[in-house]
């Protein structure tokens, strides 16, 4: 969208048969699933790249602020209707420790003030040490803590753990542990409640369909059904791609694909320097996930979002992230989304998305022999929500595993959430923007900075847009910052037409 509207000739080939990859649909026998992302939240970056092309967000898709956001469920005891209403929010929490109701508003100020403080980290370009040095970054280091994890962090203001897992469940957007994610990751739950938790009629798969359609409009050309079999490269350079209908020549191209997969089986290991086999084998990869998407009839009465927070859930987190074993009484999530949006199932039925954090793929784990047993144990899990009958109302299931998602999704060690976000691999260390590797590429997704979650990757497209224009001398009228050095040298030096981008 936002190179087309700059005036760039941009073509784009897609594997599947529909456009939005992990945020992309299921549709069958007249019931429609995300088959990824479920939570719409912070929607003001896209409202932002909408506008830039001249449309509005809220026109182009229907967009219902929950309320509750979700429902939270321990185990152990005790219940959060997690609500952006304060006061209704200081009582939830009240039930279960009185003494962290009074703590919410110190809670939420401190995270105002760490938000606005890193806004800007994340809508900049990490290239190098150097802009890790830069002093705005560095001020930012007292309000970040990066000393303390997201749950220490938590720490100074709940003193029930179930209160701290109700703000920090979040760090499962970016496939890592409370007890692990840094600090500065507690924006997360503070963004739900500021800005509210959205649920597109249709699914998240309504918002990359409509930028699909305003992407056309603008004058992209989409290729479905035509998997990228090579990059084409003339030394270091990428040039173009090809396909099964043959070799597509290019001045830049964009890689959307997952990243460590995309490097393994497009890019020759020869030509990557810093992110060869051996490098990428040796980083840290988030947890995978169980699914179930199940057309059932009739409609269970649950909200539209429940996680269900296990007894001993740090044990599940340290069998996911660290032993890579299964579960026997894991957490997990489940989206009963018809009850806002009847028209994902045929009348009189309805829909239920089930997520089971596991572990990525490991040699522990062999899911051709342990795929069945974990269904079994999940659908007795999810009578502890209320979910029961199940087996004879299910009228469509589909079963992903780490397996699958690496096998049919062709995500690296089906690592759902991509590299893990820790502070060895952030900013100047994640995958970069502009990709160092190879010249005339660019990265956008959960794999390069900012990092995983559909607000954040959308930022990423941002961030490569505007690196990629700088590159080819094309000043944007939507840019929104002053021209850099760097720009300006490439405006005077670089006058390329037409231009082409994969």
């Amino acid at each position: 969208m936002l190179l087309a509207k700059s005036g760039i000739e941009v073509d784009i080939f897609e594997r599947q048969d529909r456009v939005g990859g992990r945020t992309s649909s299921i549709e069958e026998d007249g019931f429609t699933f995300d088959v990824g992302p479920t939570f719409f939240m912070y929607p003001r970056i896209l409202e932002e790249i909408f506008d830039a092309c001249g449309y509005n967000l809220h026109r182009e898709v229907e967009l219902k602020r929950l309320d509750p956001q979700y429902q939270i469920r321990f185990e152990s005891g005790g219940q959060i209707n997690a609500t952006p209403d304060l006061g209704r929010m200081a009582e939830e929490v009240g039930r279960i420790s009185p003494r962290d109701a009074g703590q919410l508003g110190r809670f939420f100020e401190d995270n105002r003030r760490k938000f606005r403080a890193f806004a800007p980290i994340l809508q900049t370009p990490f290239n190098g040490l150097r802009d890790v040095a830069d002093p705005q970054l560095l001020k930012t280091v007292p309000l970040m803590r990066p000393w303390r994890s997201l749950d220490q962090d938590l720490h100074s203001h709940f003193e029930d753990p179930r209160i701290r897992l109700a703000f920090s469940f979040q760090s499962k957007y970016l496939g890592m542990s409370p007890f692990k994610c840094p600090s500065l990751f507690s924006i997360l739950s503070f963004l739900e409640y500021e800005f509210g938790v959205f649920h597109p009629m249709g699914g998240c798969n309504a918002l990359t369909k409509a930028m699909a359609r305003i992407a056309q409009d603008l004058g992209v050309r989409i290729h479905l059904g035509e998997p990228v079999e090579e990059i084409l490269m003339e030394g270091r350079r990428a040039v173009g791609v090809r396909t099964p209908s043959g070799a597509h020549r290019a001045d830049a191209l964009v890689v959307n694909a997952d990243f460590a997969h995309a490097m393994k089986r497009l890019v020759p290991n020869h030509l990557r320097r810093r992110w060869t086999d051996a490098k990428i084998a040796k980083k840290k990869f988030s947890c995978s996930t169980f699914m179930l998407y199940l057309g059932v009839d009739g409609q269970y009465d649950l909200p539209h979002h429940t996680i269900h927070i296990a007894k001993d859930y740090e044990r599940n987190l340290d069998e996911i992230e660290n032993r890579h074993v299964l579960s026997e009484n894991p957490s997990f999530y489940v989206q009963n989304a018809c009850v806002t949006d009847p028209g994902l199932a045929p009348e009189g039925m309805s829909t239920l998305y089930a997520l089971f954090p596991v572990s990525h793929q490991h040699g522990n784990i062999d899911w051709a022999a342990e795929g069945p047993r974990f269904r079994e144990m999940a659908i007795r899990q999810l009578e502890k929500i209320g979910i029961t009958d199940l087996e004879r109302r299910i009228r469509f299931e589909k079963v992903l595993t780490p397996s699958t998602w690496e096998s049919e999704q062709h995500i690296h060690l089906g690592a759902t959430f991509n590299l893990a976000h820790t502070f060895g691999q952030m900013l100047h260390l994640r995958p970069r923007n502009r990709f160092e590797d190879l010249d005339s590429v660019y990265l956008v997704g959960g794999g390069t900075h900012p990092g995983s979650g559909l607000p954040v990757i959308f930022e990423s497209a941002r961030i490569s847009s505007r690196l990629l224009l700088e590159d080819l001398g094309v000043i944007p009228d939507w840019y929104p910052e002053p021209r850099s050095e760097h720009a300006a040298a490439s405006e005077l030096s670089t006058t390329p037409a037409p231009i082409e981008v994969l």
